[in-house]
C-alpha cells in the first residue's frame, strides 16, 4: 500500500509476541512497570525496554513518571478495542492458546478490557440494553436513546459529566471469548465502574477477572435482564 495509513506499521508492532504479551497485559487498564511488562512477554528487562521504546514511538502505550519509577499503560481506549477486536478474529479464526489455569473460567465470565466491563457479563449487558431500546445500532454505530438515557440517569451515571470527555459516548466491542458484541466507549467505562462502586464486584488482584459477589451477580442480573 503506497498511500493512506500504514497498517503494515502497527501490524508489525502488534505482531511480535513479546509485544503482543505487553500489550495485553495492559488491557487489564493498569499501568506496569517495565520490570512487570518483562515478566509478562518472559524477556529481560534490556529487551523490555527496547521493545517499550517501539510501542511508545508507534503510539501504542505511553508512559508517566512518578517519583523514580516508570509506569507503562496503553495509549487510549481506541487502542485497547483495536486489540479486543484481534483477539476476537484470533478466536473465531481459531488461534487459540491452550486454556490452563482456573482462571480462564472467571475471565471468560467477566473481565476488563481496558476500562469496561468483558466476558459473558459485558455481552449481557449490551444485549440488554439492546433489547430494551436503551441503544439504537445502524450497522456499527451505537447511539443512546431517550429510553436509555433515563435508565443510565436511574443506574446513577451522569451524562452531562460524559458528554464532557473527548471519546465516543458508546462503541460496540468484540468480544473475544464470547464472540459477540459488548459495550465500550464511555458509557461501557461509566458502568462497570458503577458496578463497582456498588460493591457488586471487585477486581482480582493480578488478573484482568472481574469478581461478582453472590449478591451483586444477583443484582447485576435484575438489572440487565436478557
Amino acid at each position: 500500500m503506497k498511500e493512506g495509513p500504514d497498517i503494515a506499521l502497527i501490524g508489525s508492532l502488534i505482531g511480535d509476541p513479546a509485544r503482543a504479551n505487553m500489550l495485553a497485559a495492559l488491557m487489564a487498564g493498569k499501568a506496569l512497570t517495565a520490570s512487570e511488562l518483562a515478566a509478562e512477554a518472559g524477556v529481560t528487562g534490556q529487551t523490555a525496554s527496547t521493545h517499550l521504546r517501539r510501542l511508545e514511538t508507534g503510539g501504542l502505550i505511553r508512559q508517566r513518571k512518578q517519583g523514580r519509577h516508570r509506569y507503562f499503560s496503553l495509549a487510549d481506549p481506541e487502542v485497547g478495542a483495536v486489540l479486543e477486536a484481534i483477539m476476537g478474529l484470533a478466536a473465531k479464526r481459531g488461534h487459540l492458546r491452550t486454556r490452563t489455569g482456573p482462571t480462564d473460567p472467571a475471565l471468560r465470565k467477566a473481565r476488563v478490557c481496558y476500562d469496561h466491563l468483558a466476558g459473558d457479563l459485558g455481552v449481557r449487558v449490551y444485549e440488554s440494553l439492546i433489547a430494551r431500546g436503551c441503544l439504537s445500532v445502524d450497522r456499527d454505530d451505537l447511539s443512546l436513546t431517550d429510553a436509555g438515557r433515563s435508565f443510565v440517569s436511574d443506574f446513577g451515571i451522569d451524562l452531562d459529566a460524559m458528554s464532557k470527555v473527548r471519546r465516543p459516548l458508546c462503541r460496540s466491542c468484540l468480544d473475544w471469548s464470547a464472540r459477540r458484541t459488548h459495550l465500550a466507549g464511555a458509557l461501557g467505562a461509566a458502568i462497570l465502574t458503577r458496578v463497582y462502586e456498588q460493591s457488586w464486584a471487585v477486581r482480582v488482584d493480578g488478573s484482568r477477572a472481574v469478581a461478582f459477589t453472590g449478591p451483586g451477580e444477583a443484582s447485576f442480573m435484575a438489572c440487565f435482564p436478557v
